[in-house]
């Protein structure tokens, strides 16, 4: 490992700017998936960890709240340049603990890199307003503050960028927080830690917990310091913390599942279709939350599009992340590759033919085929369920209101996708989908400049674009009387 990718790979948790083991010493281990060996450990930390890390937070927001948003934009730009100049470094450690492709990681890491600079840009643009008043002697005034010890828990597919979603408007807004990576790769999250330190960025504002879930999200939603809680994974688990943070009415942001269609009309352009397919399939081997799960192609381009789509998922290249050329990575455990195998078996059964890949690769470990299923249908359990690996089931459909009625059969609606060169039906078909995010004639649409966030059970509140930083904010309203002077 370069020494630089060393001096970023923390195995202790960050707490009121210290970094401590676990109360118990018990740690977990951390495995690199393209490898299937053990490459360091972190805490095991849980409830009492979290409660002092709260404490810590609670403790530096009095002072960051007063900080100007210009201080706060200015320590965040030399956060933003501190990833820039290690972005070699932090994206192998992002590769070495999660399997995607090194520059897929460079990317992800430039993309952290982006949300802070662009909510240091945010942090000056937090405006109240001015009401005109009813009152002759009275003056309505409508404030935005930051709203306190915020709760970040990430996910491991994106353990850097997602974290910068929540990061970069917490600091922006002046709120603290107390942040959960994934167990999976805490690595990512914790290097958040000496980044922050580096940057200058006061002791206690940004706090960082590895450990177990159950307890340190328990505490998390429990403690009624937390004022917010944002969240990027299931929806299974969106809906646990939801209800466990009722009793403190806590503001709540989820990112949660998708279930996300990639739509290809008889007029669309075959080549970048073909191409945005690849790109919204199988990035990060499929495992994003807004990567294709269900492609719809129009009859009379429908086995064109499958022949195209397989010969373009055939020369993915599959291997470790850190070799030259590696197009596609390992998956991220065991366990993720037993769902893949149980989804194909189901689509098998009920009559989808696998036209490429359909198993592990001669690579062993985690490694899977990039796949192409045809003839697929709403009965398979893909349909309804997330696949979150490299499997692209192809649907037939006759008519523009069936591919959306189908489209629109879930209860997620985070992304999709759909192809074709007819503006009216661009329209049409763009204002009949249930869904956050649309993409049209693209397949990779999430830029920092944009709000990011679902429909339905898919989620609560937007990340990234102006709205992002809204649901760190407390708006406040202050009436002004008695201003009319008695001297008339």
């Amino acid at each position: 490992m370069l020494q630089k990718t060393s001096h970023f790979m923390k195995q202790a948790n960050l707490i009121g700017g210290e970094w401590v083991e676990a109360d118990s010493g018990q740690t977990i281990d951390v495995i690199n998936p393209a490898t299937g060996l053990k490459f360091g450990t972190v805490p095991k930390s849980g409830k009492a960890e979290t409660a002092r890390a709260i404490t810590a937070a609670a403790k530096a927001f009095e002072s960051w709240k007063k900080t100007s948003a210009a201080e706060r934009a200015r320590l965040m730009r030399k956060l933003h340049d501190l990833i820039i100049e290690n972005q070699d470094a932090l994206a192998e450690l992002l590769t070495l603990e999660q399997g995607k492709p090194l520059a897929e990681a460079k990317g992800e890491i430039g993309m952290s890199a982006a949300y802070i600079l662009w909510y240091a840009e945010e942090a000056r643009r937090v405006y109240g307003d001015t009401v005109p008043s009813p009152w002759a002697d009275r003056r309505i005034l409508v404030t935005k503050e930051p709203v306190g010890v915020v709760a970040a828990i990430t996910p491991w597919n994106f353990p850097s960028s997602m974290l910068a979603r929540k990061i970069g408007p917490a600091l922006a807004s002046g709120c603290t927080a107390v942040v959960k990576p994934a167990t999976q790769t805490p690595y990512s999250g914790l290097a958040w830690g000496v980044l922050c330190e580096e940057a200058g960025i006061p002791d206690g504002v940004i706090n960082i917990l590895t450990g177990s879930a159950s307890e340190i999200g328990g505490e998390l939603t429990r403690n009624p310091l937390v004022r917010k809680l944002t969240f990027t994974g299931s929806t299974e688990v969106g809906k646990i913390l939801i209800k466990q943070s009722a009793d403190t009415v806590k503001k709540v942001s989820m990112e949660l599942g998708g279930n996300a269609p990639f739509i290809v009309f008889d007029d669309a352009d075959m080549d970048r279709a073909v191409e945005g397919a690849i790109a919204a399939k199988f990035r990060n081997s499929g495992q994003t939350c807004v990567c294709t799960n269900r492609f719809f192609a129009q009859a009379g381009i429908y086995d064109r599009f499958v022949e195209r789509l397989a010969a373009a998922a055939e020369k993915l290249k599959v291997g470790n992340g850190l070799e030259d050329g590696t197009q596609q990575g390992p998956l991220i455990d065991e366990g993720a590759v037993e769902k893949v195998e149980e989804l194909i078996t189901d689509a098998e059964a009920k009559g989808g033919k696998v036209v490429t890949g359909g198993k592990r690769s001669t690579l062993g470990l985690t490694y899977f085929e990039p796949t192409v299923i045809t003839d697929a249908k709403p009965d398979m359990r893909f349909f309804k369920e997330e696949i979150f690996g490299p499997v692209a089931p192809v649907y037939k459909f006759g008519t523009e209101q069936e591919a959306v009625d189908l489209a629109n059969s879930t209860e997620y609606g985070l992304a999709c996708y759909f192809y074709t060169q007819d503006l009216g039906r661009t329209f049409r078909v763009m204002e009949g989908l249930k869904y956050g995010l649309i993409g049209v004639n693209e397949g990779m649409i999430t830029t920092v400049e944009a709000p990011f966030g679902g429909l339905k059970e898919s989620g609560l509140g937007k990340e990234g674009g102006h709205q992002g930083i809204e649901d760190y904010l407390d708006t406040k309203y202050v009436c002004i009387g008695g201003l009319v002077s008695g001297e008339q």
